[in-house]
């Protein structure tokens, strides 16, 4: 990004994703390829007054050698300072940014499924936590890695790919040439998503009937369920968005009651491995067939879930159309991030407490609860999604990949 555009891209990410307050500290995740963006925001988050900012770069080759090496009980161990940290997330005054942008994906991609879950599940397990009571303040965005730029340009030399996935990020960000000045244009894209959410809340349905290319797929919608998207409100009133960009409206249906059959419409980038032609079919919320275009990914995908209690049910239905710009775009970006607000997704695993409207007890309406939260994506332009309300009556949400709400 040319300086003016990291500034403003930083500027939205503080002010525009975790409502940054003077007094407040900052902890990023990212990787070795992303110090460029986190020079920024720490900037950004400086001059709105931060106490502290705080760096963690994590290591693709330091991990790889963790899954590989260490003795089993070392798997998912929570060092006290970590733990520490982990509280300290779950106040007020703390924020998170964690960066995506592929980088060095080829040393994590031999690795043990198993292992990988024994190992990063306890990370989600104290995150789940805290996101539950709504303490989580913190957002996710992606910067352009050469390796990740040149995966989805393979056609530029690394500068041009960089430059042009900048480009597309900023434009999905509603932070492009022809969009509002500052990060207006992003504020008010949500604002459409959370009315768009509220008028599906208002719905009151019992079921979502999603078809598309190989997918036919029912979803019931426990009592007590409310649509999201646009951001939120955390614990304390703050206006967060936790995903930068986003074009989704999702919720968390009721975990055994999944029925039907799914077939992904885009690759999944995940675990260094990019997996293609992914579909499968539900039976009574449980996932009973799973298949691919590669046996050996196959197999690795349905290792990791077996090896997750829950993993293998539905955590988040979520709608896009074809009005999403990172859709319109027809490239694949093989980016968790990116991709799933380019198309409709499931995400097999978690749910999200907030999609209810009351407490979660005992029987938690539903919602699945899981060590991980792993979306892929099934919505083409030729989406048709619809809703049975209460009294039986059907009414369209989504219709040939356009909103109808």
């Amino acid at each position: 990004m040319k300086p003016e555009e990291l500034r403003r891209y930083a500027e939205l990410i503080v002010r525009g994703c975790i409502a940054f307050r003077r007094g407040d500290s900052l902890i990023q995740m990212v990787s070795l390829g992303h110090r460029e963006l986190a020079v920024a925001v720490a900037e950004a988050a400086y001059r709105a007054g931060a106490l502290a900012v705080d760096v963690q770069y994590e290591d693709n080759r330091v991990f790889a050698t963790r899954i590989q090496r260490a003795p089993t009980i070392a798997l998912g161990h929570q060092t006290p300072w970590k733990l520490a940290q982990w509280k300290a997330i779950g106040t007020e005054s703390v924020a998170i940014v964690q960066v995506m942008g592929e980088y060095e994906l080829d040393v994590v991609a031999p690795l043990s499924p198993e292992r990988i879950a024994a190992d990063t599940g306890s990370n989600n397990e104290h995150v789940a936590a805290i996101r539950r009571e709504a303490r989580l303040r913190g957002t996710i965005c992606a910067w352009p890695t050469d390796e990740w730029a040149l995966r989805v340009f393979p056609d530029l030399d690394a500068e041009q790919a960089r430059r042009q996935l900048a480009k597309d990020l900023l434009s999905f960000c509603r932070l492009g040439p022809s969009d509002l000045p500052g990060h207006r244009g992003w504020t008010e894209h949500l604002a459409t998503l959370r009315r768009r959410a509220a008028r599906l809340t208002k719905l009151d349905l019992k079921e979502v009937h999603i078809h598309d290319r190989g997918t036919n797929l029912r979803v019931k919608i426990s009592p007590h369920s409310m649509w999201r998207g646009g951001g939120e409100e955390d614990y304390w009133g703050r206006k967060i968005a936790m995903n930068v960009p986003t074009e989704e409206c999702f919720i968390s249906p009721d975990a055994a009651a999944s029925e039907g059959t799914f077939r992904c419409s885009r690759p999944r980038s995940f675990g260094g491995r990019v997996i293609e032609d992914l579909s499968g079919e539900f039976r009574n919320g449980r996932l009973v067939r799973l298949k691919a275009k590669r046996a050996a990914d196959r197999d690795w995908l349905a290792r990791y879930l077996a090896a997750i209690p829950n993993a293998e049910r539905l955590g988040e239905i979520a709608l896009v159309d074809s009005s999403s710009r990172i859709g319109q775009t027809g490239r694949l970006y093989y980016n968790g991030l990116l991709d799933e607000n380019a198309a409709a997704h499931i995400a097999f695993g978690s749910g999200f407490a907030k999609t209810r409207t009351v407490p979660i007890g005992q029987k938690r309406y539903g919602v699945n609860r899981s060590k991980t939260h792993l979306d892929v994506m099934i919505g083409t332009d030729e989406l048709n999604a619809d809703g049975i309300r209460q009294n039986g009556r059907r009414v369209a949400l989504v219709a040939d990949g356009t909103w109808q709400i």
